[in-house]
């Protein structure tokens, strides 16, 4: 499974070549462009087996991208971990469907994480505010013992939760097909 959404950006590259050349805002000039109001969530359903792994500039989430050092940057911090440590919420996932949570991770610098390395090791010391972009990338993994009864996803409590977050765009493959669309909050769901 985890290979299968490993592969997704792979299988939807099409999509994100032309959405990119469209894009008149390349801030660090690839597809996966850190944009402030955009998240992105690619999605996995194989037969019980659902996999989400939603990746946000942490300014959606937080309201900023620094280091918390007050307590106040601290509490929000904490208190937007806490609120991605409960999937099921956020992600709205129907009870029938019976989906638990078998696997999850959260990653960021604002977590105490590394940063992930990057592929030019020769920073000088005025290119440090390329750090202050900062991402948040969480994983789940869910047991959905009746995955019929998943019809849609429904990102609105994404967008509830998280006002800053103005779209997302989700790369999704279900039995159905696989498809790549653009999700918003007043047309929050989409088909598996």
């Amino acid at each position: 499974m985890r290979r299968l959404l490993l592969a997704l950006p792979f299988a939807l590259l099409p999509l994100a070549v032309a959405h990119a050349a469209d894009d008149h805002d390349h801030e660090h000039g690839s597809l996966s462009a850190h944009e402030h109001g955009v998240g992105r969530l690619n999605a996995a359903l194989d037969g019980q087996t659902l996999e989400l792994e939603l990746q946000s500039p942490a300014m959606n989430l937080v309201g900023f991208e620094h280091v918390a050092t007050t307590d106040a940057d601290k509490a929000k911090v904490a208190a937007v971990r806490a609120q991605l440590e409960k999937p099921l919420a956020l992600f709205n996932l129907p009870t029938a469907a019976g989906c638990v949570i078998a696997k999850q991770e959260l990653e960021s610098p604002l977590f105490g994480d590394k940063p992930d390395a990057d592929d030019d090791h020769d920073h000088d010391a005025k290119d440090e505010h390329h750090h202050d972009h900062s991402e948040i990338h969480a994983h789940y993994q869910f047991s959905c013992p009746s995955p019929g009864a998943l019809k849609t996803l429904d990102l609105a409590n994404i967008f509830n939760t998280f006002p800053a977050t103005q779209k997302m765009q989700v790369q999704l493959i279900s039995p159905s097909g696989q498809q790549g669309v653009e999700v918003t909050a007043k047309a929050a769901a989409l088909k598996f």
